[in-house]
């Protein structure tokens, strides 16, 4: 039989404590572990949950995720509560829900525009995409039930602020009139990361404003657009237009800032009042802690929240509108536009964004700064708004000269008459600012008319840079005109009587047709000197300078 060998550690059990304290330690990791699981099971789940309800990802390719993701848990099951099994699953969970925020931001898009059966209308746009604005890429929404209507260029307000979905929830009516761009400005929602913070100034937003412009112009076709902002963006609007009169037909404004500082002055004394005569003394120690303003970026959202929580309150306590029920920050982070990153960055933009941009403006003040302005200006103001209060809106309206003005009040909105009133809102936009500025559509049974609706049009539809029409009529012309651009990358205008267009493509046949036809009538003959019948000089470029040569087009080099 074996003999077994005892030796001392066997006999006294000296290895046993470290044994124990291993078993003690795998099974503290393997708890962790399990703890770190747990947690990433439930963050995961969130980004493949919301893809139902604040998405466009196809609800199949949701639930290909779902399903990717509770295999994941029976795999876990199967395999056991080892180490490796929860460290697998817990990279699994973390790639299904990467995958989840990938696709959101890959679905993202605004709804077709659609009649009452659901059918996409004929000629109508719907589309969300990026557009390059002075190097850097922006995005917009561009809706409207038909691409030859006045386009309209929506201002968000903010600094910071990305409203895409409120002009399709609460204006789509809007839509009937107009071509409706609502752009998401650097710094916020989709264009978060358009620009470094430090490139965010005024000056850099009307820059991008105008670029905006230019392309939408060529774009559509469009000699000049309607431009609308809404608080921030009426400051905006101001400034580009003060800039660049000749491209808007008018400006519309609704919260009109006026005077940055002294605004928020007064909105300061109207919260300390409010809250005093509502007896809520610890709001108003609370504003006199704070102070009145302008505060430095740093504190700048702190600052405002004692005062802004007042005036709020005010204002939807009294201005109920026509009972839309509009909450800027649950429509805009439901909405579809936006993927779940963007929503990340929407509510960025609110914080980063404001506090960047906003002390910029404080040396604002229109009264002294933009008193005239060379276009039709249409202020839409709420009577209840007491965040860019009344009374600055009265005094710089009363000041300012513009070709047309109006201030236009509507009675039962505070500072968004346009999502208080949209209904109120469409009808001002359509019946007062549409009737008084668009021009009349040109009368297409002319020669100028046909030409001035069709040619627009075509450069639209076939990315044509610029184009000109001469029209001749018993050796008078009866149309000489120039359209779109002579130089796209200056944005110059093409000009009828100071631009040359070469003969080319399908206007030879027309040129040798012409040539015929005068043949034909013994009006030309083809071995005479060119230069008999031009009265202007041009550059001999044959041998001889006869008809024949230059129709020939072999012997010439144009």
């Amino acid at each position: 039989m074996g003999i077994k060998t005892l030796n001392h550690s066997t006999l006294t059990g000296e290895n046993t404590p470290i044994t124990h304290r291993h078993s003690i330690l795998h099974g503290l990791g393997i708890g962790l572990l399990t703890l770190f699981t747990v947690f990433v099971v439930f963050i995961s789940a969130l980004p493949v949950a919301l893809l139902f309800f604040i998405s466009a990802v196809p609800a199949w390719l949701s639930t290909l995720l779902v399903l990717a993701y509770v295999g994941i848990i029976f795999a876990l099951l199967r395999f056991g509560r080892t180490a490796f099994a929860l460290a697998g699953a817990s990279a699994g969970w973390i790639a299904v829900a990467v995958l989840a925020v990938v696709l959101s931001q890959e679905f993202a898009s605004t709804p077709p525009i659609t009649d009452e059966n659901g059918r996409i209308i004929p000629g109508s746009i719907a589309t969300l995409e990026p557009i390059e604005l002075n190097s850097s890429q922006q995005w917009v929404t561009i809706r409207g039930n038909s691409v030859n209507n006045p386009v309209l260029l929506f201002l968000a307000g903010g600094p910071g602020g990305s409203e895409l979905v409120m002009t399709r929830r609460y204006l789509g009516a809007l839509e009937e009139h107009f071509v409706v761009v609502n752009w998401d400005q650097p710094g916020t929602g989709k264009s978060y990361n358009a620009l470094p913070f430090d490139a965010l100034t005024p000056e850099r937003y009307v820059a991008d404003a105008y670029a905006l412009t230019l392309y939408l112009r060529e774009r559509f076709g469009e000699e000049k657009i309607y431009l609308l902002g809404e608080s921030w963006g009426s400051v905006l609007g101001v400034g580009i237009v003060q800039q660049s009169p000749d491209l808007f037909h008018a400006l519309i404004t609704t919260g009109q800032m006026v005077a940055v500082v002294e605004n928020d002055q007064l909105m300061y004394e109207n919260a300390v009042r409010l809250a005093t005569e509502q007896g809520r003394t610890n709001t108003v120690e609370n504003l006199r802690q704070v102070g009145e303003p302008p505060y430095p970026g740093d504190v700048l959202i702190g600052s405002f929240m004692p005062m802004n929580s007042v005036i709020n309150d005010y204002m939807n306590a009294n201005a109920h509108g026509e009972g839309t029920g509009h909450n800027l920050m649950l429509d805009s982070l439901a909405a579809q536009e936006y993927g779940l990153l963007d929503k990340i960055y929407w509510l960025l933009g609110l914080a980063r964004t404001f506090t960047t941009v906003y002390p910029q403006i404080y040396d604002v003040d229109f009264r002294t700064q933009a008193t005239n302005l060379d276009v039709p200006v249409y202020m839409i103001k709420g009577r209840y708004d007491l965040n860019a209060v009344n009374p600055l809106t009265e005094e710089y309206f009363a000041l300012l000269q513009a070709p047309h003005k109006e201030l236009i009040w509507f009675e039962d909105s505070a500072h968004t008459p346009l999502w208080d009133e949209p209904a109120h809102f469409v009808d001002v936009m359509v019946n007062t600012v549409l009737a008084q500025t668009l021009p009349p559509a040109p009368d297409t049974s002319t020669f100028p008319g046909y030409f001035d609706t069709q040619i627009p049009t075509y450069l639209s539809e076939y990315n044509i840079a610029g184009a000109m029409v001469a029209g001749v009529e018993n050796g008078a012309p009866v149309h000489l005109a120039g359209y779109g651009f002579a130089n796209l990358g200056e944005h110059k205008p093409m000009d009828a009587t100071s631009n040359v267009v070469y003969i080319g493509s399908a206007g030879k046949t027309f040129t040798a047709v012409a040539i015929t036809q005068l043949v034909e009538q013994r009006l030309i003959d083809l071995d005479a000197d060119v230069t008999t019948y031009l009265d202007f000089d041009i550059t001999a470029t044959c041998p001889q300078p006869i008809i024949r040569a230059y129709a020939k087009g072999t012997v010439c080099v144009w």
